[in-house]
């Protein structure tokens, strides 16, 4: 009774739209009531409900993209691929009660349309095509790309790799393994460098059982190739399908391609170049319109009495501190201006500054005017922490905010902590001894520090494999690690003991980081997803999924609402701490991306990888900027000096290297980043680059300024370089 019903009342619906609309959108009215008479009535199993969705997606992109109502699939061609899922899944009442209604005959003909339209319907990379003609099909839309005039050319071309790839998968499905085989080695070569990576990993599947799981063909599978197109290009595009009715070509762009259209020119080659390359095409300029609060907000007033630099660590071990009298600072009664573009105080909760961090924030800003104003006359120091005896071993390393304590992550699951100052690691008192100490005194901290528990070096154990990142706490009393055994572990360095392991990935986490605030922490992971995290809950307040392959590293936006993201699938997102939504996706790298920072401003983000390239992102729009490639090896760390003035870069190439980023941001006009039309990409390196350091020998493994603008690396010597 309930299935009458709900056919009757769909067939009134279907009569007023046959009334009331024209056919081409009948059409598609159509076949989508139908479907969910079908899905709504019927019991289904999971390979139905995707046999119907693919059928109402098909006619939906048809009805959306053609122009000419030749173009569309009629009423029978629709009906007739129906009926056709209705006999496969062996629905004969339903199927009797749609013939019935829409008049047709026992065989399920209405004498228009065959089995060859509704296959084409229902086909994503199912086809019973000729095989033979997918090698004839390339060539000649090879042959159009290649005599187009030369404005379109480079844009034309984008549509080669992803057709050359479903093409390829389409035979593969369909157990035409040799001319699937022979496309692959007729063509391979011909595409883009930077995708010859996952066209090797591509050429192992070959038969269909081999497309379950595999990273490049799911992507493909699910996603549309994003290309962007100006207007004349897209049009010259249309007019070739038009005349020449490839049927292959057509079916593969109308399923998974999408074109972003834009106004204007055609993109130049090199414009082209530099976007291109990620797994999924380029960022669509909808991924780049959302507002992005990059400004950074005006810092309390610290009502707190400044220590003198100089009387820090003049007591002795065994002493107990001096009181401080309190001195009148000039630099704390300067009030910064307000930022436009920073966001509101209240958008991301933050928890309430203790006495001790206010003190520190009060150190951390004495010893910022002291700091020497770097440029190209004026040069930072630097300093080179070697790692001997450690060739395979050593994974990570960090260096606390204040420069005080160098952790390393090592491969045998270990944590070590050296102490970079002439003071020793000290440890809180036991449980017994703190029951004496009195809670309210003003050197509280200082009374519940052992004197007598204290060492150079300290060795944290509790993971079961290697450890791949490390982060500080703004207040050095916290350390975050995380490890190929998927959990990130937090560690007191009071008592030098694993307070909470966070157990939320499935799949080893790559990387983890701190918020410039603290209390907030972020992860990136193998299993695609990046989380948001706080230190006193066990499960993440945000996941950020959108990435295609593995997130390789995250770090927060100076003002701590924004998380970044470098992906495997290369591309490099910025994700909203308050919605848990991505705000910009950038697109331009040609492999993994291994590092990222931000400029001490908020707006700009460098990013660099396995590709050997720094690229420069504005984040008011998404652009690109910059292009900087001088290194010969993958870039595994970047970092901005304090005063933002220089980006260091550290490379497997044993080298460091500065850039001059004033220089690069002053170059760069209102008029080069308006959302209207592609910016000017600078890649004049040698204009940029001020200076190149080398080891001996030594890869570095991370860098960081201190607060006077010292220039900190950490590398390990490799005898075998």
């Amino acid at each position: 009774i309930w299935s009458s019903c709900i056919f009757q009342f769909g067939f009134f619906v279907n009569l007023l739209l046959n009334l009331l609309l024209p056919s081409r959108y009948w059409c598609y009215f159509n076949v989508r009531i139908q479907v969910w008479l079908i899905m709504a009535a019927v019991p289904t199993d999971m390979d139905l409900e995707e046999e119907l969705k693919t059928l109402t997606k098909t006619v939906e992109v048809s009805t959306e993209n053609e122009q000419g109502p030749e173009q569309i699939p009629d009423k029978s061609t629709t009906l007739q691929a129906v009926l056709q899922v209705l006999r496969k899944y062996n629905l004969k009442e339903t199927e009797e009660l749609l013939k019935k209604e829409a008049k047709v005959g026992g065989d399920g003909e209405s004498g228009q349309g065959g089995d060859s339209e509704v296959s084409n319907v229902l086909s994503t990379y199912k086809s019973e095509g000729n095989p033979e003609l997918y090698e004839d099909a390339y060539v000649d839309l090879k042959k159009f790309v290649d005599g187009s005039l030369d404005a379109y050319k480079h844009e034309l071309g984008m549509i080669l790799y992803p057709v050359f790839v479903h093409m390829y998968l389409e035979l593969v499905y369909n157990n035409h393994e040799d001319q699937a085989i022979k496309l692959m080695k007729k063509f391979s070569r011909e595409q883009e460098d930077y995708y010859q990576t996952d066209l090797q990993k591509l050429a192992q599947v070959t038969k269909k059982e081999h497309m379950k799981g595999n990273e490049i063909t799911d992507t493909f599978k699910s996603n549309e190739f994003i290309i962007r197109m100006s207007r004349d290009t897209l049009a010259t595009l249309k007019r070739h399908l038009q005349e020449k009715k490839q049927s292959i070509i057509l079916n593969i762009i109308q399923e998974h391609l999408y074109f972003d259209m834009y106004e204007g020119m055609a993109r130049t080659k090199q414009q082209i170049d530099s976007v291109a390359g990620s797994i999924i095409g380029e960022a669509t300029r909808a991924d780049n319109k959302t507002k992005v609060y990059y400004g950074m907000p005006k810092e309390p007033d610290y009502q707190y009495a400044a220590v003198d630099d100089d009387e820090e660590g003049e007591a002795g071990e065994g002493d107990k501190p001096k009181k401080k009298k309190p001195k009148k600072e000039p630099l704390f009664g300067k009030k910064a201006k307000s930022d436009p573009n920073a966001p509101p105080n209240d958008r991301l909760p933050l928890p309430d500054l203790k006495d001790n961090d206010k003190m520190e924030k009060v150190k951390a800003l004495r010893e910022a005017s002291k700091r020497v104003t770097l440029g190209p006359e004026t040069l930072p120091s630097i300093c080179c922490y070697t790692l001997l005896n450690a060739e395979g071993k050593v994974i990570c390393s960090e260096i606390s905010d204040d420069s005080s304590i160098l952790a390393v992550g090592f491969s045998n699951s270990n944590i070590k902590l050296w102490s970079l100052l002439p003071q020793k690691l000290k440890g809180m008192k036991s449980a017994e001894q703190l029951q004496d100490v009195d809670h309210d005194a003003e050197d509280v901290w200082a009374r519940i520090i052992d004197e007598r528990n204290v060492d150079t070096t300290r060795v944290l154990y509790g993971h079961s494999g290697p450890v791949y990142r490390l982060s500080f706490s703004p207040d050095r009393s916290l350390l975050l690690s995380c490890s190929e055994d998927a959990t990130v572990r937090l560690w007191s360095l009071l008592t030098w003991t694993c307070l909470v392991a966070y157990k939320g990935h499935v799949y080893p986490v790559w990387d983890v980081r701190f918020s410039p605030h603290g209390y907030y922490f972020a992860t990136a992971s193998h299993d695609k997803t990046a989380r948001l995290w706080t230190t006193d809950h066990h499960q993440p307040l945000r996941i950020f999924a959108g990435h295609f392959s593995d997130v390789d590293r995250v770090l927060f936006h100076p003002n701590s609402n924004y998380v970044a993201t470098g992906s495997s699938d290369r591309t490099v997102r910025l994700w909203d701490c308050i919605t848990g939504h991505h705000v910009r996706v950038m697109t331009g790298h040609k492999s993994p991306i291994h590092a990222l920072a931000f400029s001490v401003e908020g707006r700009f983000l460098a990013s660099a990888g396995a590709d050997t390239r720094i690229l420069m992102w504005d984040l008011a729009h998404g652009h690109l900027l910059a292009e900087l490639n001088s290194h010969t090896a993958p870039v595994h760390c970047l970092a901005f000096s304090r005063d933002g003035n220089i980006l260091a870069s550290g490379s497997l190439d044993c080298s460091t290297k500065l850039w001059d980023f004033t220089k690069l941001s002053e170059e760069v006009s209102i008029e080069d980043v308006n959302v209207s039309h592609n910016p000017e990409i600078r890649n004049n390196t040698e204009s940029y680059l001020l200076r190149s350091y080398a080891t001996k020998n030594s890869p570095l493994n991370h860098i960081v300024f201190s607060r006077r603008n010292v220039l900190l690396a950490i590398c390990t010597y490799d005898s075998s370089l």
